[in-house]
């Protein structure tokens, strides 16, 4: 009788978890026209919006916190991400605000640091995650923001933007839109804001604070990566900044 010992069965485990992540990352770069070897040099920033004393807008029902929601869909990103072999940097990886031991101008200071940031990074593209707010309860929908003349923003947006609107929650097709806001004006390096969703909508609310939904949210960013990466005549790793 041929036994496994519990120690080959770990070593078996691990093998298989190290293929399984290899075909994940080859079949998603390749599925989407990305040779592997394209993302040598691409860092990416993930900015999770607010933090801290800021949590932005709450949920209509739960009064979940956008600042969490943000950092949780920002986590899952990255993970995605590094599978897939590109360089990430986080503005903010815990609860915290990035502001310091400072008592006052604490959103200017923590603005300010995400741009020090990104600033120091030099990356190749900023995606600041966020989550959003109406009036009206029943506005719902991922919405995708560039800065006006950005031309590289505006395809990194609409290709974003294009893939969530093909997700199956989706229940409109918009635009991507110019956005005047501190995080997209602040370099020239290309950046957008995704609005994952409206707390304000119980239905949307419903969806965002779920594990699942999370995930989707994640992927289709990184599906808009991969397409804007696949189309870019040109994505040089460094860029001049003009601010």
């Amino acid at each position: 009788m041929f036994v496994i010992s519990k120690r080959n069965l770990i070593i078996i485990a691990v093998l298989l978890i190290t293929l399984f992540t290899i075909i994940f990352s080859t079949t998603a770069l390749y599925g989407a026209g990305v040779n592997s070897a394209d993302v040598n040099g691409v860092k990416i920033v993930l900015d999770a919006g607010h933090g801290g004393v800021d949590a932005g807008v709450s949920g209509v029902n739960t009064a979940v916190k956008e600042s969490d929601l943000n950092l949780l869909v920002v986590k899952k990103l990255e993970k995605y991400l590094t599978d897939a072999g590109f360089s990430v940097v986080l503005t903010r990886s815990s609860n915290a605000g990035l502001y310091g031991l400072a008592t006052k101008n604490l959103k200017k200071k923590d603005m300010q640091k995400r741009k020090e940031i990104i600033l120091e990074e030099n990356p190749t593209m900023v995606i600041s995650i966020h989550m959003n707010k109406y009036s009206m309860p029943t506005r719902r929908g991922a919405q995708v923001f560039y800065k006006a003349n950005d031309v590289n923003g505006k395809l990194l947006a609409n290709m974003v933007q294009n893939s969530f609107n093909s997700m199956e929650e989706a229940t409109r097709s918009v635009s991507a839109l110019k956005g005047d806001y501190y995080i997209l004006n602040s370099t020239d390096i290309p950046s957008i804001i995704a609005e994952c969703g409206f707390l304000s909508c119980p239905e949307e609310e419903a969806l965002l604070i779920t594990d699942e939904y999370q995930n989707k949210i994640a992927y289709a960013i990184f599906r808009g990566v991969i397409g804007y990466l696949t189309e870019a005549s040109t994505v040089t790793p460094n860029y001049d900044n003009a601010v």
